[in-house]
């Protein structure tokens, strides 16, 4: 066998190694992708049509740019504020829906910056908030539109208890009575806040009363 055939033979192994170890670099990639962002992953990829890429490429610039971001953990007294205004909110959900549920987005723009997020009326608030909490983003995007009023139509009571229960969830990771995992799994502390759970029952008895 003549040297420029083990030089072509020895090159073209090469290139198949390469294209194996790319694609496994890439596969690993796209599948850490879709496991740190869940739900934001398949929003992403909805939002550019389909196009993965596209998707991807958004998603790895979003890191790159806020993926540093050093949030600072609240202390034990503002957590203690920040749940007492929750509190405040919930009972004011009686009374007047729409406002407590405008309460809550505001509330839940100003810890995101006090925790070292960029300001809700910043262009980057949504992507800096989606690294770091993209499994809680459907539940934030949701009270932010009902909030601005972005919807075709005014939603219903029932509609805005869930909007408020599904942003409790967000409150909760923010303030750091959840810690959120990057394969999307949120677990909880037991003791001294009101679970999802709770916050239903809290809202549902006192629309009762």
């Amino acid at each position: 066998m003549s040297s420029g055939v083990i030089i072509i033979l020895v090159g073209a192994a090469v290139i198949v190694v390469a294209a194996v170890v790319l694609g496994t670099f890439l596969t690993h990639r796209d599948g850490g992708l879709r496991r740190r962002f869940g739900p934001e992953y398949e929003r992403t990829v909805a939002q550019h049509n389909g196009d993965t890429k596209a998707a991807e490429k958004e998603l790895d610039e979003r890191v790159r740019r806020h993926g540093g971001i050093r949030t600072r953990p609240p202390t034990a007294e503002e957590q203690g504020r920040y749940t007492a205004e929750w509190a405040r909110i919930q009972e004011e959900f009686v009374d007047s829906p729409p406002r407590a549920v405008a309460d809550a987005e505001a509330l839940l723009g100003r810890l995101a910056r006090e925790r070292g997020f960029p300001d809700r009326d910043s262009e980057e608030h949504l992507a800096a908030l989606s690294v770091h909490h993209p499994h809680h983003m459907d539940g934030y995007r949701r009270i932010r539109g009902v909030a601005q009023g972005s919807h075709e139509r005014a939603p219903d009571t029932e509609e805005l208890r869930e909007t408020l229960v599904r942003a409790h969830d967000f409150f909760a990771a923010l303030i750091g009575e959840r810690r959120q995992h990057d394969a999307g799994r949120v677990k909880g502390r037991t003791g001294r806040h009101a679970s999802r759970a709770g916050l239903r029952r809290g809202i549902v008895k006192g629309s009762a009363s």
